[in-house]
């Protein structure tokens, strides 16, 4: 990742601190995210991705059946 400055560094850390808190897997908490979305646990539909930052940073959904 190439950072263009102190804006594009904030970009990325807010991009990052997002999928930390919002996406990401917790271990210590039977794996699931603090603050999930109603898409979340889902059994049934297409697996999609989001990607933050360039595609470093991937997140895996099911879409609504």
């Amino acid at each position: 990742m190439i950072l263009f400055g102190e804006e594009s560094l904030r970009r990325a850390m807010k991009n990052f601190i997002a999928h930390y808190h919002e996406e990401r897997n917790h271990k210590g908490l039977n794996n699931t995210v603090p603050f999930s979305a109603e898409h979340v646990g889902k059994t049934s539909g297409k697996i999609k991705t989001k990607e933050r930052l360039g595609g470093l940073l991937k997140y895996y959904y099911r879409d609504a059946a």
